[in-house]
């Protein structure tokens, strides 16, 4: 009887890795909830300790390697020209004078308004055309094309 009931224990381990889970970032965890259901799974259908424990090791490992392989494909950087950075080396025209001194300018690019600094600190009046170097948090960094 002993050895049918060791599938609860099993089961209340998988209910605590998957508590666990919630509380902390990342599936790591999870796959060790889903070892310890596979080896109640063994231990119901009668199988010994030693072929339960295999079974949650083989089965949380698995996952494990498994998992690191798919987050690594999808946490990788970010390719340039994604987000805000599609706006380096891009033109734009200065719609309000660029005067870093005073904590001025902005610029038209593909029909939106950013703020901008000049990139080496000159003062660039309106309707000059510009190339944008960098991005600085919500500003663009420019240096003038004439």
């Amino acid at each position: 009887m002993l050895g049918l009931d060791i599938w609860i224990l099993w089961m209340i381990l998988a209910a605590i890795f998957v508590v666990a889970e919630i509380f902390t970032a990342g599936f790591f965890i999870m796959w060790f909830g889903i070892g310890a259901v596979g080896a109640g799974i063994l231990a119901l259908v009668g199988l010994s300790a030693g072929w339960q424990l295999a079974g949650f090791v083989c089965i949380s490992l698995f996952l494990v390697l498994i998992s690191r392989r798919f987050a690594d494909k999808i946490t990788k950087e970010q390719p340039p020209g994604v987000g805000a950075n599609r706006f380096v080396g891009k033109e734009a025209i200065v719609i309000e004078e660029i005067n870093n001194d005073k904590g001025k300018g902005l610029v038209r690019m593909d029909h939106e308004e950013w703020r901008a600094e000049s990139a080496d600190g000159t003062v660039i009046p309106v309707n000059t055309h510009v190339r944008t170097v960098q991005i600085a948090g919500t500003h663009l960094i420019v240096h003038s094309l004439s």
